[in-house]
């Protein structure tokens, strides 16, 4: 039972650039369209909740960007996050005591409206869940570019996008499939996808498609090299404050490329008509049941250490894909 005025919410805040702290905040009970959700554990997204830690959003951005249970804005305080699975403690008797997903921000329990929350399949292990909004933008980036049979693809950058792009592909009958980095322990994430690892120096040119995940100049130029005339690069980075030059001269017209920009935030044009956010979510939480996904989870930390957490993340992340935040000792899967 929820002693109103008595029980009190924990959640992290960022509240400065580089300065991430836990805040308590009054419970409240469920509304009848809403339910209670006691959280199991979150995810850290890296690209995206690093530039949050840092303060690097660009305000022209900032609404475009917000989470969808967001509180605050940048640089801070703000509560941020998207990646959480839970139990519905209390709500609509369809969803209670199920495992559930929702893009919710780093919490130990929390209210939302029942239609923001996704069932979890019994096949899916809780930490293994939290990849499912990355999951969602991988699907949408595949909607978005549509591969064909026979085609040879390059993926720029093996960190939590292009590692689960590169998973989703793997299982498309491509002629050819390179996941490019310049970071060779990334080789121990390529192997378990069984998909070719090779630095961007040594990557095989005239790709149909080049999906683009590595945020940095220098890979957005080396995608445009690779693909072939009259090719297509799917942008999926995101670079916050910097703004990369794009080799736009030379022959980037004569050989009629095109860069396509691709964002979760709605369902890719080719599906949007047949297509829910929902539908997208439900299609992400089912593909997770392949155990291949766990090869992204790289650590586990306890709740109560996530502002040291973000921080170590922030100095030296180069290893990190999905790092899971745990809130509770209990044995739940």
């Amino acid at each position: 039972m929820l002693r109103m005025g008595t029980e009190r919410w924990t959640a992290y805040w960022t509240m400065a650039p580089r300065h991430g702290v836990l805040r308590t905040e009054p419970a409240r009970a469920p509304a009848p369209d809403e339910a209670l959700v006691r959280t199991i554990c979150s995810g850290i997204s890296h690209g995206t909740e690093m530039l949050v830690h840092a303060g690097r959003v660009p305000a022209e951005v900032g609404e475009s960007m917000r989470a969808p249970f967001q509180v605050g804005s940048w640089p801070g305080p703000v509560k941020y996050g998207y990646l959480s699975v839970g139990v519905v403690e209390d709500g609509p008797a369809q969803l209670k005591g199920r495992r559930v997903f929702c893009l919710y921000p780093h919490q130990d329990r929390y209210v939302v409206p029942a239609s923001a929350l996704a069932p979890v399949p019994d096949g899916v292990p809780s930490d293994r869940a939290v990849l499912a909004g990355t999951a969602e933008t991988g699907i949408n980036a595949l909607w978005d570019a549509g591969p064909r049979i026979g085609d040879r693809v390059a993926v720029l950058g093996a960190g939590m996008v292009g590692g689960i792009l590169a998973a989703l592909l793997r299982t498309f009958p491509l002629d050819r499939l390179q996941l490019v980095d310049v970071n060779p322990s990334r080789s121990a994430l390529a192997d378990a996808l069984d998909v070719d690892l090779v630095h961007p120096d040594d990557a095989a040119g005239d790709n149909d498609l080049v999906f683009h995940c590595s945020a940095t100049e220098s890979g957005l130029a080396r995608g445009l090299q690779l693909l072939g005339e009259e090719a297509e690069l799917i942008e999926l980075s995101w670079y916050g404050l910097n703004q990369p030059r794009a080799p736009l001269g030379a022959a980037f017209h004569s050989r009629r490329l095109t860069i396509r920009a691709s964002q979760v935030g709605a369902v890719a044009a080719a599906r949007r008509t047949r297509r829910t956010t929902r539908d997208r979510l439900g299609l992400a939480l089912r593909l997770l049941e392949d155990p291949i996904f766990d090869a992204f989870i790289t650590g586990h930390a306890p709740f109560g250490a996530l502002p040291q957490t973000m921080e170590s993340i922030f100095n030296d992340g180069a290893e990190t894909l999905c790092q899971v935040i745990d809130y509770s000792t209990d044995e739940e899967s």
